[in-house]
């Protein structure tokens, strides 16, 4: 009985994992083309502007912006998930085994500092910051610079489809702030069902609703991220306010982002090798947690 119920929550757990990034892509995509509606057949408002040069230059501008912003979305997110983060195919000499090397018992290697197991990838990684759980893979030392990217995209993306769907809320809210425009705003699904909108009120209503919330919640893990990058800190280190690793400003992103740190954010396919191996860290601070 255990062995069977065993086999059906592993069998429920590889259904559900890739869950989070096949809905984050479905809402990315489904919001690119909801805004393409809005720039292409709803702007702008000026029906005498709608058929004059200006309206053409205007289009090709938004619709340019918002594809460059979901190609480095979609790009940094393949070469994340495509960058393995893992202690598999680096050679980890013990001759150099120094203060913070730990021995990993699943691994069964002994692991560098700021190396640590993950037990949903079941691996130890180089600089484990966490596991992505939209991703299904853990941000490490190689493949930060395409997470922290990715989350600068997203973060733009999501600001700039919540801008252009302000004319959403104002349609909604048209007639004042009664239980119908509210409750369409809160909960679209129910409105819905219940037949009190239709199907395109109610697609615009919900992408709207999602682009203010995702906006909200990418902007708290975009500049949590930013702020630890600044600092040279991991999650982890951030628990226990320990900044022994920290570089300065400049220091701090050329080891997040790579040597062209100042140019790499703007495209993915930009070289911008990173200093050191992940294993090796200059130690500028105590090592002792605070807490």
């Amino acid at each position: 009985m255990t062995s069977f119920a065993s086999q059906v929550f592993a069998r429920v757990d590889r259904f559900c994992r890739p869950l989070p990034m096949v809905l984050n892509t479905f809402l990315v995509f489904s919001i690119t083309g909801e805004v393409s509606y809005l720039v292409l057949l709803e702007a702008p408002l000026d029906a005498d502007q709608k058929k004059t040069v200006w309206s053409a230059w205007w289009k090709a501008a938004h619709l340019l912006a918002q594809y460059f912003m979901l190609g480095n979305i979609c790009w940094n997110a393949l070469l994340f998930l495509r960058t393995s983060p893992s202690i598999k195919g680096v050679f980890l000499s013990g001759e150099g085994m120094g203060q913070g090397w730990r021995y990993c018992y699943t691994c069964e290697t002994h692991t560098p500092p700021r190396c640590s197991h993950c037990y949903d990838c079941n691996v130890c990684v180089l600089r484990r910051d966490h596991h992505c759980v939209f991703f299904g893979q853990c941000v490490g030392f190689r493949n930060y610079r395409y997470f922290l990217s990715c989350l600068l995209f997203m973060w733009s993306g999501l600001l700039y489809a919540t801008l252009m769907n302000a004319e959403v809320f104002l349609v909604i809210l048209k007639e004042g702030v009664t239980v119908h425009s509210v409750l369409l705003l809160l909960i679209p699904w129910l409105m819905l069902v219940s037949g009190q909108v239709s199907a395109r009120a109610f697609a615009f209503a919900f992408i709207a609703d999602t682009c203010v919330v995702g906006f909200l919640l990418v902007s708290a893990f975009f500049f949590f991220h930013l702020v630890l990058m600044l600092r040279g800190q991991t999650t982890r280190e951030w628990y226990s306010t320990r900044r022994p690793y920290s570089l300065g400003l400049r220091g701090n992103l050329r080891h997040a982002l790579g040597l062209r740190w100042y140019l790499c954010w703007l495209c993915p396919l930009i070289p911008s090798p990173l200093p050191g191996d992940g294993m090796n860290f200059q130690v500028t601070g105590s090592l002792e947690s605070t807490r």
